[in-house]
């Protein structure tokens, strides 16, 4: 194998003998081969791929694809059942963060413990002491005994640790989704250093913008098949049009092949901006809090092109449409949405009345009440999950509909139906002269203006604004 390669793995599979009872096993032994009692589970299937030193590469696939079937028996904790991995260099392998360590030990000595596991001796664990503690930034606690750290604390003395082990691979299997946002800072950056230095790292997530930002290529994994390998920004959107192609399957069925409700003799307050079928999510299994009055009888996702779509660029337009059946008569109606990211912090939230727009009439039962909001992706990259509301407000004057105070329209509100978790999409990052980058720092991409400007021998030049 050239020098150049830091893992090699050629055609590995692994197959489990699942047995549905205890004594199975037992009839399997004393057959000899001549029956079998159990059934074949191969969490991997003939996976390839390579990884160069110096090298950031991302595996990715949802729960149960085979990832971390495989980064065991990469970490050699694991055996395959056919195939071959070789592994050249040193591996520090983030899979359960101290998960070698002794909670009754005090953090200093779990790390010259766990060290010593990982192959230093005890010289190296003290030239290195120092940088770790100090990595860890836990304080005083170095000196109690970890049983008593918090969470955060344990898993950052136990990243500490491993970052600090001079290790030519890096195996990360989510290690860095426990963290705070400054403590993944630090750990990027230190991962970065060791990239820098030679080191091969291998990344696994479930975070689309972490393997686009940090991985040259990944390898996309499906029930344990290789479905894809390559450009990480391709193996993302791969990654997001398998999820997207199982939902088409689950499409619903309340719609025709016209995309129009079965029951024709409805009418529908915008009908003419409807989407196509296909953009329709399945809401059969999404439960829907109501009073009785209205209940949600289609969402859709699309972008600008009114294309099904739930992946998406910074910057980018997302078209949300729903409606709503009445069962009863209603006010003046009100809609609206409510996204939150992957923590369930909202990152934005508006309805009709707080953007000013209205119907200034009542609706009757078995309306359908629709609406189409546009809603500009200035948010970070991530995965997203959209709530949808439906309320109404009775007025004497309509016209004071933009003239009321934020009390005045909470106490005559009437909330009638809003489904929770109605539709997820993801941000990507944005696209720049057919580079990727980073739009901004943070959740949201506030309205911003530079003005720039420079002093030279006393006399100053604006240079833009």
């Amino acid at each position: 194998m050239s020098s150049e390669i830091a893992i090699k793995v050629e055609n590995i599979s692994k197959c489990y003998q699942i047995y549905e009872k205890p004594q199975d096993r037992l009839l399997q032994f004393f057959s000899r081969g001549n029956k079998q009692y159990y059934k074949e589970f191969w969490a991997l299937k003939n996976i390839s791929f390579e990884v160069k030193r110096g090298e950031t590469f991302g595996i990715i696939g949802q729960n149960g694809s085979g990832k971390s079937t495989l980064l065991q028996i990469l970490a050699g904790t694991l055996a395959q059942t056919s195939g071959e991995a070789i592994v050249n260099g040193r591996i520090a392998a983030l899979l359960e963060l101290g998960s070698g360590f002794n909670p009754d030990f005090t953090g200093k000595e779990n790390v010259y413990l766990n060290g010593s596991i990982l192959g230093l001796s005890h010289q190296e664990i003290e030239g290195r002491y120092d940088q770790i503690v100090k990595f860890a930034d836990i304080g005083d606690f170095i000196d109690q005994p970890v049983k008593t750290y918090s969470s955060g604390m344990f898993v950052r003395l136990a990243f500490a640790v491993q970052a600090h082990i001079d290790a030519s691979i890096v195996i990360i299997d989510e290690a860095l989704a426990v963290g705070d946002v400054f403590f993944r800072q630090k750990c990027y950056s230190r991962l970065e250093q060791l990239r820098n230095s030679g080191a091969a790292i291998l990344l696994v997530s479930h975070s689309m913008p972490d393997i686009e930002q940090y991985c040259e290529r990944a390898v996309l994994l499906d029930h344990g098949h290789q479905k894809f390998i390559g450009e990480a920004s391709e193996a993302s959107k791969y990654y997001y049009l398998l999820h997207q192609e199982r939902t088409e399957r689950h499409e619903n069925k309340s719609y025709n092949s016209s995309g129009e409700l079965q029951n024709t003799n409805r009418k529908s307050s915008i009908s003419s901006d409807r989407p196509p079928v296909e953009a329709f999510i399945n809401l059969s299994d999404k439960p829907q809090v109501s009073n009785g009055q209205a209940s949600c009888s289609g969402v859709a996702l699309t972008n600008v092109k009114n294309e099904p779509c739930n992946i998406f660029r910074q910057g980018e337009i997302l078209v949300l449409y729903y409606e709503f059946l009445l069962t009863s008569d209603i006010g003046i109606p009100i809609c609206g949405a409510v996204i939150s990211n992957e923590r369930g912090i909202i990152v934005h939230g508006k309805n009709n009345w707080e953007a000013d727009t209205m119907i200034k009439t009542n609706l009757h039962k078995e309306d359908i009440f629709s609406c189409r909001q546009e809603i500009v992706l200035d948010i970070a990259p991530g995965d997203y999950i959209i709530e949808v509301g439906f309320a109404s407000i009775v007025l004497s004057e309509p016209e004071r509909f933009f003239d009321l105070s934020n009390e005045e329209f909470s106490a005559g509100e009437n909330r009638i139906c809003h489904v929770p978790n109605a539709a997820h999409f993801s941000v990507g990052l944005a696209v720049r002269n057919n580079k990727y980058f980073l739009k901004h720092h943070g959740v949201a991409d506030l309205p911003t203006k530079f003005k720039l400007s420079t002093v030279s021998n006393g006399d100053k030049e604006w240079l833009s604004q």
